[in-house]
């Protein structure tokens, strides 16, 4: 309970901090029509696997979003997880945006004992922005309530080859399980 009361906190902080600083027009300043593959790995049980994702702009800064993660690990376990939801963009400062989305979740998990499925809400909150016209970075605090509830921190990167396709790396560190991913999106706007 704790986790979603600071979570809470962040999100109203981020929207108050948005609505005294806005120095953007009220249309967001990146492009959130695309699509992305990322290779997954996480450092449980020599997990690894891929995450297809991506966003949709609706009008006035909303946003759908949505994945398919499937992950395979060592001790013949395998999950399926399906998270689709939607967010909002508040323009911050010129080339800088805060994001904050919800997600219903839902992971089905295959052993050889069996298997299971549970369902959950994912709630995040955080920044992205141009350091440089080619180079992206974002920062978010994410918290699930599959499985075990889990909160963890999120940056990544992204370098932009063309205005339409984009490379980069993340890092989830959380209290559970740290993942990396590696990955690219494309673009559609």
């Amino acid at each position: 309970m704790k986790q979603l009361l600071v979570i809470a906190g962040l999100v109203t902080g981020m929207f108050a901090v948005s609505t005294a600083n806005a120095q953007a027009p009220n249309q967001p300043a990146l492009n959130y029509n695309y699509a992305e593959l990322r290779f997954v790995d996480v450092d449980v049980a020599g997990g690894d696997g891929f995450r297809l994702g991506g966003s949709y702009e609706l009008n006035n800064n909303w946003l759908i979003v949505g994945s398919l993660t499937t992950l395979d690990f060592n001790n013949d376990v395998d999950t399926f997880t399906i998270d689709i939801g939607a967010g909002f963009v508040w323009p911050w400062q010129k080339d800088w945006d805060l994001v904050g989305t919800v997600r219903f979740l839902n992971t089905d998990v295959d052993t050889p004992f069996g298997s299971d499925d549970d369902s959950g809400v994912g709630l995040s909150g955080g920044v992205r922005g141009l350091i440089t016209p080619e180079f992206e970075v974002r920062g978010a605090v994410n918290h699930v309530t599959v499985g075990d509830n889990d909160t963890f921190i999120e940056l990544a990167g992204d370098y932009y080859f063309t205005p339409q396709f984009a490379a980069g790396l993340s890092v989830d560190v959380a209290g559970d399980a740290d993942t990396f991913t590696i990955g690219a999106r494309w673009f559609f706007r």
